[in-house]
């Protein structure tokens, strides 16, 4: 239809000028409700930002009126607690009739199996408290009053030994416990009184015991073949610093900086960086690519988030664009989470490799010209080796759930104590959350190894390693 302003009349021209006004004021409105309609299921927003959880898809069909009962589910193998072993068991009490309890006959035992029930109680109070003495010794040949040493380990032990100083730091550490709450279990539990500011001496304690295993993973990093990486906000005495994580096949480290950009990758991983880095599409990943030639595999769930926000879109052809794609994606990982279907590797990259080609032109190809529509088919002109590399290269990932799995201990414990105060917080931050996820990866126990740590530490002995023995 051709405009009013072909007609040469002023009016026309005035009603074709309000009517470009409205488009764009529409066009303008329609962003910004598309806007705040973000949440954390289309967009890169996290979980806690959602003030109300978008409401759920409704249940179709078969499933329709149906809700799945508490408990365990049909089909799931049942998990049992197995039973202590001989060697875990202090006190074993054995409970027989001194004559039947039908008749008042003699009873004999036989050969059947004793039926058992296993108990686990606490110590009224669960705490050894030693008192060591330097005896006062007397020299005539010299005239002096002598007293023996105390053991190094005993000095620096101080008031609290090594399990228990290790227990504060599982507490603190890995239990997201407050002092104040620590203080209690000691008075109430323990029977125990304890200041918050010898708490925190334990802590620091703890931390240095951490400082070599942590190192020894930090010098590590830049030789890792595939890393995932991730951030998030982190706050010291009100200041906002970042929060990184990297994730390794074996272990998880955190660091603070108080920067988000390239700058940390370059400090920590190092200009030569050879592996392949797992990541969402933020600044600092491009940059830091872009600059030393890094291998990226982009998170293709940060892109579908994306997607899906098209999909909700207010502009009609934004919605049909994304509906589009997320098609395409949908195919996508129904081959990947089938892959045991396919009869060889070639078979199954190849199935891959014609969903992606068609994505990649739908994606380019099909775009209504609209900025949002644009943004993502850019992405793909750019960089759609990085969101597929996972197609050729074995091992790698096609999201970052990995180090988002990781970082959500952090977002956890965040939340509960409101960050640090100072550079010593900052440390203990770093070292603890790298020893409680390294140990969980790897199926080890975290108070053991704290354990572990402090003894070393307390006896001058080299600290125990965050890798598994693979000896």
């Amino acid at each position: 239809m051709a405009g009013f302003k072909e007609h040469g009349c002023p009016i026309c021209e005035r009603l074709q000028a309000e009517i470009d006004a409205l488009k764009a004021r529409q066009a303008e409105l329609e962003a910004e409700l598309a806007k705040a309609r973000k949440h954390s299921g289309n967009s890169s927003k996290p979980p806690s930002s959602d003030i109300v959880k978008p409401p759920k898809d409704k249940p179709s069909g078969k499933d329709k009126g149906k809700k799945r009962k508490r408990g365990g589910q049909e089909g799931h193998p049942r998990h049992e607690r197995p039973l202590f072993t001989p060697e875990e068991i202090s006190i074993v009490n054995d409970y027989r009739y001194s004559d039947c309890p039908c008749c008042g006959g003699a009873l004999q035992e036989c050969d059947q199996p004793a039926k058992i029930q296993q108990h686990i109680e606490i110590q009224d109070i669960p705490v050894t408290i030693s008192e060591h003495r330097r005896i006062a010794q007397y020299c005539s040949k010299c005239d002096k009053i002598h007293y023996h040493n105390f053991p190094e380990h005993l000095v620096k032990a101080g008031l609290v030994g090594p399990r228990l100083t290790a227990l504060v730091g599982f507490f603190k550490g890995a239990c997201h416990m407050s002092f104040s709450t620590i203080r209690k279990f000691f008075r109430d539990v323990m029977g125990v009184p304890i200041s918050r500011s010898h708490l925190a001496k334990l802590i620091g304690k703890v931390s240095d015991s951490l400082y070599d295993p942590y190192e020894e993973l930090l010098k590590l990093l830049p030789t890792e073949g595939r890393l995932n990486v991730d951030e998030t906000g982190h706050k010291d005495s009100g200041d906002r610093l970042w929060t990184w994580c990297f994730r390794a096949s074996l272990y998880t480290l955190f660091k603070i900086s108080p920067s988000r950009g390239s700058d940390v990758l370059v400090k920590v991983l190092g200009e030569e960086f050879n592996g392949i880095l797992g990541c969402d599409y933020f600044s600092a990943y491009r940059k830091y690519m872009k600059d030393f030639g890094v291998l990226v595999q982009f998170c293709l769930a940060h892109y579908i988030r994306d997607v899906k926000f098209l999909a909700q879109h207010p502009n009609e052809e934004n919605r049909a664009y994304g509906e589009l794609l997320l098609g395409h994606l949908r195919r996508m990982f129904g081959i990947i989470h089938n892959r045991d279907q396919y009869a060889s590797e070639e078979s199954f990259r190849r199935a891959l490799e014609r969903v992606r080609d068609t994505l990649i032109g739908e994606a380019i190809m099909a775009s209504p010209g609209t900025r949002e529509a644009d943004n993502l088919a850019d992405r793909f002109v750019d960089h759609y080796q990085s969101y597929f590399r996972f197609i050729t290269e074995p091992n790698v990932e096609p999201t970052n759930n990995l180090a988002e799995q990781a970082i959500r201990f952090v977002a956890i414990h965040r939340r509960l104590t409101q960050g640090t105060r100072g550079q010593s917080g900052q440390t203990w931050c770093e070292r603890i959350w790298t020893a409680v996820l390294s140990c969980a990866q790897q199926g080890r126990s975290i108070f053991a190894f704290l354990c572990e740590a402090v003894t070393a530490h307390f006896n001058g002995k080299p600290a125990p390693s965050l890798l598994p023995n693979t000896s």
